[in-house]
Protein backbone atom coordinates (compact mmCIF):
# COMPACT_ATOMS: atom_id res chain seq x y z
CA UNK A 1 0.00 0.00 0.00
CA UNK A 2 1.43 3.48 -0.91
CA UNK A 3 2.65 5.20 2.18
CA UNK A 4 0.25 8.48 1.29
CA UNK A 5 -2.73 6.87 0.89
CA UNK A 6 -2.42 4.66 3.65
CA UNK A 7 -1.95 7.51 5.96
CA UNK A 8 -4.94 9.52 4.45
CA UNK A 9 -7.09 6.33 5.16
CA UNK A 10 -5.91 6.44 8.90
CA UNK A 11 -6.69 10.01 9.74
CA UNK A 12 -10.13 9.37 7.60
CA UNK A 13 -10.99 7.05 10.27
CA UNK A 14 -10.57 9.25 12.96
CA UNK A 15 -12.51 11.92 11.26
CA UNK A 16 -15.42 9.84 10.41
CA UNK A 17 -15.84 8.87 14.27
CA UNK A 18 -16.22 12.78 15.13
CA UNK A 19 -18.16 13.82 12.23
CA UNK A 20 -20.51 11.02 10.52
CA UNK A 21 -23.96 10.70 12.47
CA UNK A 22 -26.50 8.81 11.26
CA UNK A 23 -27.52 7.09 8.03
CA UNK A 24 -28.11 8.48 4.77
CA UNK A 25 -31.19 7.68 1.94
CA UNK A 26 -29.81 5.80 -1.02
CA UNK A 27 -29.17 6.95 -4.35
CA UNK A 28 -31.68 6.34 -7.16
CA UNK A 29 -31.44 3.49 -9.35
CA UNK A 30 -30.06 4.52 -12.65
CA UNK A 31 -28.20 3.30 -16.03
CA UNK A 32 -24.97 4.17 -17.58
CA UNK A 33 -25.22 5.61 -21.29
CA UNK A 34 -24.68 5.87 -24.36
CA UNK A 35 -24.58 3.34 -25.72
CA UNK A 36 -28.13 1.24 -25.44
CA UNK A 37 -26.19 -1.95 -24.99
CA UNK A 38 -24.14 -0.98 -22.20
CA UNK A 39 -25.05 -2.93 -18.97
CA UNK A 40 -27.25 -1.07 -16.02
CA UNK A 41 -25.07 -0.40 -14.05
CA UNK A 42 -20.71 -0.20 -14.38
CA UNK A 43 -18.12 -2.01 -12.32
CA UNK A 44 -14.79 0.01 -11.78
CA UNK A 45 -11.54 -1.37 -13.61
CA UNK A 46 -10.35 -1.46 -10.18
CA UNK A 47 -12.86 -3.53 -9.04
CA UNK A 48 -12.82 -5.90 -11.61
CA UNK A 49 -8.43 -5.58 -11.03
CA UNK A 50 -9.42 -6.89 -7.03
CA UNK A 51 -11.63 -9.75 -8.32
CA UNK A 52 -15.19 -7.74 -8.60
CA UNK A 53 -15.81 -7.64 -4.99
CA UNK A 54 -16.81 -3.19 -5.40
CA UNK A 55 -20.25 -2.79 -5.29
CA UNK A 56 -21.74 -1.70 -9.14
CA UNK A 57 -21.65 2.05 -9.47
CA UNK A 58 -24.57 3.49 -11.54
CA UNK A 59 -25.40 6.57 -13.35
CA UNK A 60 -28.07 8.77 -11.69
CA UNK A 61 -31.37 8.70 -13.76
CA UNK A 62 -31.02 12.18 -15.07
CA UNK A 63 -27.58 14.60 -15.73
CA UNK A 64 -27.52 17.94 -16.37
CA UNK A 65 -26.99 18.55 -20.02
CA UNK A 66 -24.06 21.05 -18.52
CA UNK A 67 -22.44 18.18 -16.82
CA UNK A 68 -22.07 16.17 -20.13
CA UNK A 69 -18.44 15.10 -20.54
CA UNK A 70 -16.85 15.56 -23.84
CA UNK A 71 -18.20 13.09 -26.62
CA UNK A 72 -14.27 12.13 -26.61
CA UNK A 73 -14.32 10.66 -23.35
CA UNK A 74 -15.24 6.98 -22.26
CA UNK A 75 -16.22 6.24 -18.33
CA UNK A 76 -13.53 4.05 -17.17
CA UNK A 77 -13.87 3.96 -13.40
CA UNK A 78 -17.06 4.95 -11.13
CA UNK A 79 -16.24 4.83 -7.09
CA UNK A 80 -18.34 5.92 -4.31
CA UNK A 81 -17.30 8.31 -2.20
CA UNK A 82 -17.83 8.32 1.82
CA UNK A 83 -16.38 11.65 4.01
CA UNK A 84 -16.76 15.20 4.93
CA UNK A 85 -16.61 18.83 3.83
CA UNK A 86 -14.07 20.75 6.09
CA UNK A 87 -15.14 24.45 5.93
CA UNK A 88 -13.46 27.34 8.24
CA UNK A 89 -15.01 30.13 9.08
CA UNK A 90 -12.60 33.37 7.94
CA UNK A 91 -12.89 36.64 6.21
CA UNK A 92 -12.21 37.56 2.17
CA UNK A 93 -10.61 40.57 3.31
CA UNK A 94 -9.99 42.88 6.43
CA UNK A 95 -13.12 44.12 7.93
CA UNK A 96 -15.59 42.15 6.07
CA UNK A 97 -18.04 39.63 7.71
CA UNK A 98 -16.62 36.47 8.13
CA UNK A 99 -18.30 33.22 6.33
CA UNK A 100 -17.79 29.49 6.64
CA UNK A 101 -15.38 28.90 3.66
CA UNK A 102 -14.52 25.51 1.68
CA UNK A 103 -11.07 23.75 2.65
CA UNK A 104 -11.63 20.75 1.09
CA UNK A 105 -12.89 17.43 1.32
CA UNK A 106 -11.02 14.36 3.59
CA UNK A 107 -13.02 11.19 1.44
CA UNK A 108 -12.32 7.51 1.08
CA UNK A 109 -13.33 6.00 -2.60
CA UNK A 110 -14.91 2.64 -2.95
CA UNK A 111 -16.80 1.25 -0.03
CA UNK A 112 -16.62 -1.50 3.34
CA UNK A 113 -13.37 -3.36 2.64
CA UNK A 114 -12.94 -2.21 -0.71
CA UNK A 115 -11.29 0.99 -0.31
CA UNK A 116 -8.96 1.64 -3.16
CA UNK A 117 -8.30 5.88 -2.45
CA UNK A 118 -8.74 8.86 -1.03
CA UNK A 119 -9.96 12.12 -2.42
CA UNK A 120 -8.39 15.20 -0.19
CA UNK A 121 -7.82 19.31 -0.74
CA UNK A 122 -6.63 20.01 -4.20
CA UNK A 123 -9.24 19.16 -5.49
CA UNK A 124 -7.20 15.60 -5.41
CA UNK A 125 -7.92 12.04 -6.18
CA UNK A 126 -5.28 9.45 -5.25
CA UNK A 127 -5.27 5.56 -5.58
CA UNK A 128 -3.17 3.25 -3.41
CA UNK A 129 -1.05 2.58 -6.14
CA UNK A 130 0.16 5.93 -5.60
CA UNK A 131 -1.32 7.40 -8.88
CA UNK A 132 -3.55 10.64 -8.61
CA UNK A 133 -4.85 13.62 -10.07
CA UNK A 134 -6.35 17.00 -9.36
CA UNK A 135 -9.31 18.61 -11.10
CA UNK A 136 -10.32 21.88 -12.11
CA UNK A 137 -13.96 22.91 -11.75
CA UNK A 138 -15.64 23.29 -15.85
CA UNK A 139 -19.53 23.04 -14.99
CA UNK A 140 -21.95 23.11 -11.54
CA UNK A 141 -25.29 22.18 -10.78
CA UNK A 142 -27.84 21.98 -8.43
CA UNK A 143 -28.24 18.88 -6.89
CA UNK A 144 -32.05 17.45 -7.11
CA UNK A 145 -31.79 17.46 -3.12
CA UNK A 146 -31.27 20.79 -2.07
CA UNK A 147 -29.63 19.97 1.27
CA UNK A 148 -26.80 18.40 -0.83
CA UNK A 149 -23.33 20.04 -2.78
CA UNK A 150 -23.75 20.91 -6.30
CA UNK A 151 -22.96 18.23 -9.13
CA UNK A 152 -19.63 18.87 -11.12
CA UNK A 153 -17.86 18.12 -14.46
CA UNK A 154 -13.89 18.63 -13.85
CA UNK A 155 -11.06 18.49 -15.77
CA UNK A 156 -7.99 16.47 -14.99
CA UNK A 157 -4.51 16.54 -15.07
CA UNK A 158 -1.65 14.29 -13.26
CA UNK A 159 -1.29 15.59 -9.52
CA UNK A 160 2.41 13.32 -9.83
CA UNK A 161 4.43 13.38 -12.71
CA UNK A 162 6.07 9.38 -13.38
CA UNK A 163 3.65 7.54 -11.48
CA UNK A 164 1.44 4.88 -13.35
CA UNK A 165 -1.81 3.53 -12.22
CA UNK A 166 -5.38 3.63 -12.20
CA UNK A 167 -5.67 7.76 -12.12
CA UNK A 168 -2.66 8.26 -14.47
CA UNK A 169 -4.90 8.78 -17.80
CA UNK A 170 -8.08 10.35 -16.24
CA UNK A 171 -9.24 13.34 -18.14
CA UNK A 172 -12.01 14.48 -16.66
CA UNK A 173 -14.24 13.61 -13.67
CA UNK A 174 -17.94 14.06 -12.44
CA UNK A 175 -19.65 14.39 -9.23
CA UNK A 176 -22.79 13.08 -9.07
CA UNK A 177 -25.30 11.67 -6.41
CA UNK A 178 -24.00 13.99 -3.72
CA UNK A 179 -25.72 13.77 -0.25
CA UNK A 180 -25.26 16.32 2.89
CA UNK A 181 -21.68 18.70 2.43
CA UNK A 182 -23.43 22.33 2.46
CA UNK A 183 -21.79 24.15 4.72
CA UNK A 184 -23.96 25.66 8.15
CA UNK A 185 -26.40 28.16 7.69
CA UNK A 186 -24.92 29.59 11.03
CA UNK A 187 -22.28 29.69 13.62
CA UNK A 188 -19.39 31.86 11.81
CA UNK A 189 -19.04 35.27 13.66
CA UNK A 190 -16.19 37.36 14.32
CA UNK A 191 -16.30 35.04 17.66
CA UNK A 192 -15.48 32.19 15.59
CA UNK A 193 -13.11 33.09 12.89
CA UNK A 194 -10.66 29.92 12.55
CA UNK A 195 -13.32 27.48 13.58
CA UNK A 196 -13.49 24.50 11.73
CA UNK A 197 -16.53 22.19 10.86
CA UNK A 198 -16.58 18.75 9.26
CA UNK A 199 -19.83 18.07 7.50
CA UNK A 200 -20.72 14.37 6.21
CA UNK A 201 -21.54 14.03 2.87
CA UNK A 202 -21.70 11.01 -0.26
CA UNK A 203 -21.33 11.69 -3.81
CA UNK A 204 -20.31 9.22 -6.52
CA UNK A 205 -16.96 10.09 -8.78
CA UNK A 206 -17.10 9.06 -12.46
CA UNK A 207 -13.54 9.14 -14.25
CA UNK A 208 -13.08 9.72 -17.93
CA UNK A 209 -10.15 8.92 -20.03
CA UNK A 210 -9.64 9.70 -23.96
CA UNK A 211 -10.86 7.19 -26.39
CA UNK A 212 -9.01 4.80 -28.09
CA UNK A 213 -9.90 4.54 -32.25
CA UNK A 214 -12.77 2.28 -32.65
CA UNK A 215 -13.91 2.26 -28.90
CA UNK A 216 -17.34 2.05 -28.40
CA UNK A 217 -18.01 5.02 -25.54
CA UNK A 218 -19.78 5.01 -22.42
CA UNK A 219 -20.80 8.23 -20.02
CA UNK A 220 -23.28 9.59 -17.96
CA UNK A 221 -25.11 12.18 -19.39
CA UNK A 222 -27.83 14.20 -20.36
CA UNK A 223 -31.21 12.24 -21.69
CA UNK A 224 -32.00 14.47 -24.27
CA UNK A 225 -28.25 14.22 -25.66
CA UNK A 226 -27.61 10.30 -24.58
CA UNK A 227 -27.71 9.20 -28.79
CA UNK A 228 -25.47 11.86 -29.68
CA UNK A 229 -21.77 11.09 -28.91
Amino acid sequence: MHARAGGLILGLAGLWLAACTGETPGAPASSVVPPASAEPALLSDVAKAAGGKAPLVPCPSQVPEALNPPATATLVMALPADGVQVYTCSSAKPGEAPVWSLTGPHALLGAGKDIVGTHFAGPTWQGLDGSAVKGAKLAAADAPNASAIPWLLLSATPAHEGSEGNFTHVTFIQRLDTQGGKAPASGCDVGHVGAQVLVPYKAKYYFYRSTLSGEAVQQCRSSATKNKS
